[in-house]
């Protein structure tokens, strides 16, 4: 794998050959940086490549079958399974690790399609509960078998119950990380691998 020095110095010959910007910055030796090892890239390419080529598929096959978008189904489900089919909007961002913009963004537009609905809160008037309409829960009982085909098809029967199990495993440790007090703030990482920068 090309090192930092290399790779920087290929960028400025490109940039200066065709009069582009500067070449990026690359951290230089005697930074506290800490690339990953060959092992720990990989890894993380297979799980980056793995998850964005995952949801691609499954957004999309939900869509030709329900017109739902992956975020909606999500949203249905989690309404789907509380009592009387209610949450709070605060509450049903947390539990999607959704950001409260982002919710009210999908929950107006589904809000428009008749499958959920807004109300106050009964107990706190500044709060605001998100239902599942008699429309939604007809739209999800139909978009579900589908789904969960999908998710047999390219996951779940994909990996052995060992390798299914890891996963769920490691992905809990990472979600708690995230949600932790002291830990991550839920945002979305910059661009990059956080690896060494390669060719």
């Amino acid at each position: 794998m090309p090192t930092p020095s290399t790779t920087a110095d290929r960028w400025a010959d490109d940039a200066g050959a065709s009069q582009r910007e500067p070449a990026p910055a690359v951290p230089q030796a005697g930074q506290d940086v800490q690339w990953l090892t060959e092992p720990q890239q990989r890894q993380w390419r297979a799980f980056r490549d793995g998850t964005a080529l995952l949801f691609d598929v499954l957004a999309r096959e939900l869509d030709d079958g329900s017109g739902l978008s992956l975020g909606e189904y999500e949203v249905l489900v989690r309404l789907s399974e509380a009592p009387g089919h209610a949450l709070r909007m605060s509450e049903l961002a947390d539990d999607l690790a959704h950001s409260r913009s982002r919710l009210t963004h999908t929950v107006a537009r589904m809000e428009r399609d008749g499958i959920v609905r807004r109300e106050p809160a009964r107990d706190d008037a500044r709060g605001v509960n998100c239902v599942l309409t008699e429309r939604g829960w007809r739209v999800l009982v139909a978009a579900a078998p589908g789904h969960v085909e999908s998710v047999r098809a390219h996951l779940v029967d994909v990996l052995d119950d060992d390798q299914l199990a890891a996963l769920g495993t490691a992905m809990q440790v990472v979600i708690e990380h995230l949600r932790a007090p002291a830990g991550g703030d839920g945002t979305a990482p910059a661009d990059g691998d956080g690896t060494a920068p390669a060719g």
